[in-house]
């Protein structure tokens, strides 16, 4: 890409200005300047000029401690880098960086870039190419990056100018994080690492568009016009009901959310993306809704007359049947950044865009200004007694007196410990769903989760970043068999740098969710999620990884004393529970199912099942 950039503007000139670097040497200078702090990538011959210069950058700028200001952290491959620096930009809400070889370098970061666009998690990959005349002859270790890349990534860059390397690095970190913020991708061709160049300090490629369109979002206020709007309905409601997804933690709105809640008393839940948005704990919290959230937030999503939609997006695992999603609702309003985003599933009766947090501290002063008080005057006392309701008859529940250990039970075990302060990070599969819903998440960043991708493979590593930007946290990888073995190459990478993470393995033999799918939707034909991979001894592998604490845990009598010893252990450490492989996620909202279809289970009340509940449910309409 070809570009002439554009300088910043006047100010204090940066202390480098005019020095002449190389290509590679502008890219690890600008990341510096950029504040980051920890990349993650695997050499190879088209990326190594970055590579040395990252080496002379540590070795001439070492941190008062001795360490390396810009350490590079290897894994065991590009996929594991790239979910890494997703785990890091996760947990941290800054930039990820990942940086890679040309070719099969590139193409294994490929599902890192998508699940972070799906995710909306900002990270800039580097990757090596080969040289610009070489492009488009089938070089050695050549790929089609800013093709592959281009329907993955929020933008991607190849860099054929080398006058434009350092203002394109600068705007590939202004577009992953701004807005809504995603992956950005730069493929920077070997003779261009190479190339001696003038270094500026500042400048950035003129996208005219990009950036006012992001102005409009960003300085849109909502207006007296539209706030009386949005408080008439909502005087309307008896039963208003919050959902909000992962944009309030992207926007770092949590702390707005929460203020408003307080303010106006409308009950909140969130995607499974938007975990941790709302402490859980909180009395008007209902956990996560959709195809495995709580039968309670769900069956408030049925009751519910006005819904308050908050970086959500209305996804088929959350609405499935749009038709049929809060089918009593009489007013649905919605608030993004993204404008593609407002009623493109169901539409909405009042919107607005722009930020959420500037959003919803406008509402709460023009509440205050014009008196609204709702939580105060009791208005909806009803509805508050009936969350409560629905949240002690259709709780969490399962079958407490097996012989075999639970799998809930060793998440409420290691939650009761942690208390809803550790950061989680999972594979994907019936172990994330059972995280989800059986851990306390009291503040944002804390879940880390592959949610529209639901990529395999995705827990070990992205706990690995996770505990890059969080040294002082406890940080948890709960995984399944199926799940880990997809990137159990990054065992040796916790233990190679030290790194206290906790590994929960959830072992059920087999490709649980989709024999969970089979047998309740293919009539128990076990099509290959039955794979019988039962040689591998996960314990004789992560200890020849390093770990020192590995255990196997058979016995429903030790699980409590274990998983204290396991938390307490303060290395890296190991645990694979032998769990009920029949173990089931409920409630569970198959395909083509409303909410009111739920299925859940033998151990959470159904309405049917429920008299009680259904005799306080028609009390209300």
């Amino acid at each position: 890409m070809n570009t002439k950039s554009t300088p910043a503007p006047a100010g204090d000139l940066h202390p480098l200005a005019a020095k002449s670097m190389s290509g590679a040497e502008v890219i690890v200078q600008v990341l510096a300047d950029e504040g980051v702090d920890v990349m993650f990538g695997y050499s190879g011959g088209a990326i190594l000029p970055v590579y040395d210069a990252v080496f002379r950058y540590n070795a001439t700028h070492p941190n008062d401690d001795g360490s390396e200001p810009l350490p590079l952290i290897v894994p065991a491959n590009e996929q594991g880098a790239g979910f890494m620096a997703a785990g890091y930009a996760r947990a941290s809400g800054k930039v990820g960086v990942a940086v890679v070889t040309s070719g099969p370098g590139a193409t294994n970061m490929v599902t890192p870039v998508r699940d972070s666009m799906a995710d909306s998690i900002p990270m800039v990959v580097i990757c090596g190419q080969v040289g610009v005349a070489a492009i488009g002859s089938d070089a050695f270790q050549e790929a089609p990056v800013s093709t592959i890349m281009g329907a993955c990534a929020k933008h991607v860059f190849l860099v054929t100018d080398a006058s434009v390397l350092e203002a394109t690095l600068r705007t590939a970190f202004e577009i992953a994080r701004s807005g809504r913020p995603g992956p950005v991708v730069v493929d920077v061709p070997k003779d261009v690492q190479n190339t001696a160049l003038t270094f500026a300090g500042q400048g950035q490629l003129p996208i005219p568009g990009y950036r006012a369109r992001l102005r409009n979002v960003q300085s849109a206020q909502l207006d007296d016009a539209g706030c009386a709007s949005f408080f008439d309905a909502l005087a309307q409601a008896r039963r208003p009901l919050i959902y909000a997804g992962g944009g309030v933690i992207a926007s770092g709105a949590a702390e707005a959310l929460r203020d408003f809640v307080a303010d106006f008393g409308l009950p909140v839940t969130t995607t499974l993306m938007g975990l941790g948005a709302f402490d859980t704990t909180d009395p008007l919290a209902l956990h996560f809704l959709g195809m495995h959230g709580t039968a309670y937030a769900n069956y408030a999503v049925e009751d519910c007359d006005f819904v308050l939609t908050l970086g959500a997006r209305f996804d088929d695992r959350v609405a499935g049947v749009p038709d049929k999603f809060a089918p009593r609702a009489k007013f649905i309003a919605q608030v993004d950044i993204d404008p593609a985003e407002i009623g493109k599933v169901k539409a909405v009766d009042w919107h607005h865009i722009g930020d959420l947090r500037r959003t919803l501290e406008r509402l709460r002063e023009y509440g205050a200004a014009h008196g609204i008080h709702p939580r105060q005057d009791g208005r909806y006392a009803a509805w508050h007694a009936h969350i409560a309701e629905l949240k002690r008859v259709h709780a969490l529940n399962y079958d407490h007196d097996s012989e075999l250990i639970q799998p809930y039970a060793v998440i409420e075990a290691i939650n009761r410990i942690t208390d809803g302060h550790a950061i989680i990070s999972t594979g994907v599969g019936q172990h994330q769903m059972w995280a989800a819903q059986y851990f306390d998440y009291r503040a944002p960043r804390h879940w880390l989760s592959s949610g529209s991708m639901g990529t395999m493979g995705f827990g070990l590593p992205a706990a690995i970043g996770a505990q890059f930007a969080r040294r002082d946290a406890t940080v948890i990888d709960i995984d399944g068999d199926g799940s880990i073995r997809m990137n159990l190459g990054e065992l040796e990478t916790v233990t190679t740098y030290g790194l206290p993470v906790k590994i929960v393995l959830l072992n059920n033999r087999g490709d649980g969710m989709v024999r969970q799918w089979q047998k309740l939707f293919f009539k128990g034909r076990f099509a290959s999620s039955d794979k019988s991979l039962h040689t591998k001894d996960f314990i004789k592998a992560v200890q020849a990884d390093g770990f020192t604490w590995a255990r196997r845990l058979e016995r429903k009598e030790e699980l409590a004393d274990t998983i204290a010893e396991f938390l307490a252990f303060e290395g890296p450490a190991f645990l694979e529970v032998m769990i009920d492989p029949d173990a089931g996620v409920y409630p569970m909202v198959g395909p083509g199912m409303s909410y009111a279809q739920m299925i859940t289970g033998d151990f959470i009340a159904s309405r049917q099942r429920a008299a009680g509940d259904e005799t306080l449910r028609n009390d209300m309409f």
